[in-house]
């Protein structure tokens, strides 16, 4: 572990393959998106369970949580269970590299809904970058719009999961402020849960009756995805500089779009090249000016 805190860009890459590996693992999935989604919380609630009920601290943490941070979580959970469920839906419909590049504006919109929702507030080059994410993820529209309905009905599912992803990002900067990152991220996990399992029997869906894809691809998604992917960019938080590590997280789209390249022989066209590059420097563009603005 010592060798790993000395040596933290070798979890960044390990972090940035996790979550690279999302999209392509749910590609795999024979079962509905809810379905799929409901399994990746169902097993990280499942792995997580040991760690947080075993140790005495974080169990007296979780039982004396107050309610309104338990209603916070609650509603943060239910978002995040819609970025799920939309995000993976999206997959069904649009290309990897698409559906990932818009995915990825989701601080965009997290900076919009701070501004709007915690009296924050945008400078002009803040705007800039707002608006030259948006400009790419347009461009990716009008490259999709030529691929079919379907495609571009997969581009507004992939917005919608970052919008939604966002709220649940701003819910949990409100209810972080009491609580540990582990209590906090279980509570979510557990109320994101029980919202996808809710949606499934809502939508007529079992959990079984798919092979093993369903399961399978929801282990690796937790395994993968969550513990080896988002998990570990919290770590090198304690190493790098928050800029670094989201900065990082951009190259998601380029690493997932090659997977999906070799593994599904989808190869993006030059507007949804030229749409990904202008979104990812937006965002980049953003995290710059953010992190000199602290």
């Amino acid at each position: 572990m010592k060798y790993l805190e000395k040596n933290p860009m070798i979890m960044i890459v390990i972090g940035v393959i996790g979550i690279s590996l999302s999209a392509i693992f749910v590609k795999y999935s024979k079962a509905p998106s809810v379905v799929t989604a409901a399994w990746r919380l169902v097993w990280t609630v499942g792995l997580m369970s040991p760690v947080v009920w075993g140790f005495g601290d974080r169990r007296r943490e979780l039982l004396g949580t107050d309610v309104r941070t338990g209603i916070l979580c609650a509603v943060g959970g239910i978002f995040l269970a819609l970025h799920f469920w939309t995000w993976f839906e999206s997959l069904k419909h649009t290309t990897v590299a698409s559906s990932t590049s818009v995915v990825c504006t989701e601080v965009i919109w997290v900076a919009l809904g701070y501004c709007l929702f915690l009296k924050g507030k945008i400078t002009k080059k803040a705007a800039a970058a707002i608006a030259m994410t948006l400009a790419g993820s347009l461009v990716i529209a009008c490259s999709d719009s030529g691929e079919g309905a379907g495609h571009l009905y997969g581009d507004m599912l992939a917005l919608a999961a970052a919008v939604a992803v966002a709220c649940y990002t701003l819910i949990g900067r409100v209810a972080r402020t009491t609580m540990s990152t582990t209590a906090y991220t279980y509570i979510v996990y557990v109320f994101s849960a029980v919202t996808l399992l809710i949606l499934v029997a809502v939508q007529g869906y079992s959990l079984t009756g798919y092979g093993v894809s369903g399961v399978v691809v929801g282990l690796l998604l937790s395994v993968f995805s969550t513990i080896l992917g988002h998990s570990i960019f919290s770590w090198c938080l304690k190493f790098l500089s928050p800029a670094f590590v989201s900065a990082s997280k951009l190259c998601e789209p380029v690493v997932a779009a090659v997977f999906a390249a070799v593994l599904f022989r989808e190869i993006p066209g030059m507007l949804q090249v030229a749409g990904g590059a202008v979104i990812i420097g937006g965002v980049l563009f953003y995290s710059v000016v953010e992190s000199g603005e602290r």
